[in-house]
């Protein structure tokens, strides 16, 4: 039988996957092990995604950028799975100017990524406005028409920058389908003058580049390899609750199809998840606290979105959700992210098990109509007044904090190797 390590310290390669609806945290153990990979690669979404990072009392804002760009010893892929706004990105990376943070040689995005435009970008708005349909919640960051476009096959990708002329082509053809079916229209001039800019860096820079091969050779060259996940297993387009969910593949299976990487390559997969539950946006959320508990984990945990602004609904850790998510993940393990959120509660729940028309179910209902109307159980567990913020070891946690930890272990069958107990890069507890 071979031993893998749960917690990504010395594997070859780790996925890190979000276990929930997203918002749980991904981007703060992205960082702490990217210092000692040497290839940190976003393989799905968007701008949808952000992920804050605070080092040395700064706060990085990233929503393209892998969170490796930290790092000087980590090459930072953004893979061909990723739809990248391009003026977006560069807001990003002036982050880093400011900063003083050298990213020189140390950026490549995917000559097969596919672009977002001003176009895309008018054309998801003008979905999210109609009021013919459904409001889905989305950022409104082009992402769903871009994977439209790409499927469409009337995309335009990054690779096509490289020949300034054919992208003109692909471009002003896109925008004239985008006219004609959907009446929108944008200002193309505008539009094209800034790329062009972008472009001559991107090129200047070698920027662009085969990642897929990039990727085969370290791997053959014993190289360690971050795959960092964006969104979050409940929103995927094929195992979310859907309608509401994005437009990419967001569980392990897409480190695959959005870094052109096979299955056996991947070592670790460490599941993300918040030591309750969040969501932003419409759709079923069987444990929400529509009560002052809610209200409370929403203000103390700074619930609002980093990519929006939305405020997050907030219910108890969802034992069910979090089952679903192993079967298609497979984690070795799980970071249970902002505990210290729960300090100061007298009681604790964790929803357990769901009923449904009175019957005890064991999967999560593919039909929302059937999902909207599961019922929860739910244990108790009594919390803790203890601030743990500067708490370093497992062992020095309160004890009813341990056995919440461990009520959890036992509950889903795969253990937590990482605890985090704040939003700083050195608050987290290495358990296992």
């Amino acid at each position: 039988m071979i031993t893998r390590c749960v917690n990504g310290l010395n594997s070859k390669f780790t996925a890190i996957i979000g276990s929930q609806w997203g918002d749980e945290g991904k981007g703060k153990l992205v960082d702490i092990l990217a210092e000692k990979y040497d290839y940190c690669a976003r393989f799905n979404g968007g701008a949808n995604a952000g992920h804050t990072i605070v080092v040395n009392g700064a706060k990085y804002a990233f929503h393209l950028l892998p969170c490796g760009i930290l790092y000087q010893s980590c090459l930072n892929i953004v893979g061909n799975g990723v739809v990248v706004n391009i003026p977006t990105m560069f807001e990003e990376l002036s982050q880093l100017d400011r900063n003083k943070v050298d990213y020189k040689n140390r950026l490549l995005i995917s000559d097969r990524a596919h672009l977002v435009v001003n176009g895309l970008l008018e054309a998801d708005a003008k979905n999210e406005s109609d009021s013919r349909k459904k409001f889905l919640g989305t950022t409104k960051r082009g992402i769903g028409p871009t994977y439209s476009s790409k499927a469409l096959r009337i995309g335009i990708r990054v690779g096509d920058l490289a020949n300034w002329d054919t992208f003109l082509l692909k471009y002003h053809s896109l925008n004239t389908k985008l006219r004609e079916q959907e009446g929108i229209q944008v200002d193309t001039n505008r539009e094209l003058h800034q790329l062009k800019e972008y472009r001559d860096i991107l090129v200047g820079n070698n920027m662009i580049v085969d990642t897929v091969a990039l990727l085969a050779n370290a791997r053959a060259q014993g190289k360690r390899i971050l795959a960092e996940g964006a969104n979050a297993t409940m929103l995927d387009i094929d195992f979310g609750t859907y309608p509401y969910v994005t437009a990419s593949s967001t569980n392990v299976g897409g480190v695959c199809t959005g870094l052109g990487i096979p299955p056996s390559a991947i070592e670790t997969v460490i599941g993300i998840v918040k030591a309750y539950t969040t969501r932003v946006g419409e759709g079923p959320f069987p444990t929400e606290l529509t009560n002052d508990i809610g209200k409370h984990l929403q203000n103390k945990g700074h619930e609002f979105g980093s990519t929006t602004g939305r405020p997050r609904r907030c219910g108890w850790l969802d034992i069910p959700i979090l089952k679903y998510s192993i079967a298609i993940n497979g984690f070795q393990s799980f970071n249970l992210t902002k505990l210290d959120i729960l300090s100061g509660l007298d009681e604790i729940q964790i929803g357990t098990h769901y009923t449904l028309n009175g019957k005890l179910i064991n999967h999560i209902p593919a039909q929302l109509e059937d999902f909207a109307k599961v019922e929860v159980n739910y244990i108790s567990l009594p919390g803790w007044q203890e601030d743990i913020s500067n708490v370093e070891k497992f062992n020095d946690l309160p004890k009813a904090a341990q056995n919440y930890i461990t009520k959890i272990e036992e509950l889903l069958g795969v253990p937590i190797s990482w605890i985090g107990n704040g939003p700083q890069r050195e608050k987290i507890i290495l358990k296992q």
